[in-house]
């Protein structure tokens, strides 16, 4: 819940290269089945823009245009949005695009993620049709976090909370992750449902997988470095 880094900031400090080409990650995906795709390395247009949306400092149209522009083209993906009214716009633009199943979520509080915090809204594309509902944590059997306690400042904080929900320690940053990671094992039609996806995701991560499959990850990633 920081905008003092991202993924690719955490990811680098876990020891991760994250400069992969477009046929390095797809070997990611094929071996171990993750892959991170780099948005300057991997999308050839939006690079350009990269700058001006720096000096800015404002949201704009590439933050819409941005994750709808997948150049890995799934077809099954979780997308956040940043506004309510861009739930049901962007699921529908996914759906005219071609997908097959996505969710396109908003957390209440402001988040482009399911909340641990309160009512998420989701819009559904599924079976080529569309369904807006919310769902809200104690659906899953889940307390109601405080989202200030997600709120890190540096990279270190962002890599010591994913690591510690990785290994299971109880707390919000665990509950956010199988969350998230819940959906998207839902749309991947390894779950039949979104609760489904997220009881497997907290399995995976009391087994001690999760981790054990992000250490693989970094470890296979630097084979590539220069």
């Amino acid at each position: 819940m920081s905008s003092q880094s991202g993924s690719a900031d955490v990811l680098e400090a876990l020891g991760a290269n994250i400069s992969l080409t477009p046929e390095q990650v797809g070997r990611c995906v094929d071996e171990i089945g993750l892959g991170f795709m780099f948005a300057p390395s991997h999308h050839s247009a939006m690079k350009h823009a990269a700058p001006v949306r720096r000096e800015l400092g404002v949201r704009t149209l590439f933050n819409i245009l941005g994750p709808l522009t997948n150049p890995a083209n799934a077809p099954n993906q979780v997308l956040g949005v940043f506004h309510p009214d861009l739930v049901g716009i962007q699921v529908r633009v996914l759906q005219r695009l071609g997908s097959a199943h996505a969710l396109s979520v908003f957390g209440r509080e402001g988040l482009d993620e399911i909340s641990i915090s309160g009512e998420t809204l989701v819009g559904e594309l599924k079976n080529g049709r569309v369904e807006e509902y919310s769902v809200h944590p104690e659906q899953f059997n889940l307390p109601v976090h405080d989202p200030r306690v997600l709120r890190v400042a540096t990279v270190e904080e962002s890599k010591a909370m994913l690591l510690a929900s990785l290994e299971g320690r109880a707390g919000a940053a665990r509950d956010i992750v199988a969350l998230n990671a819940g959906a998207s094992i839902y749309v991947s039609g390894l779950a039949a449902s979104l609760g489904d996806g997220v009881d497997r995701a907290f399995e995976v991560i009391a087994t001690g997988a999760a981790r054990a499959r992000l250490d693989e990850f970094v470890a296979f990633t630097q084979r590539f470095a220069a």
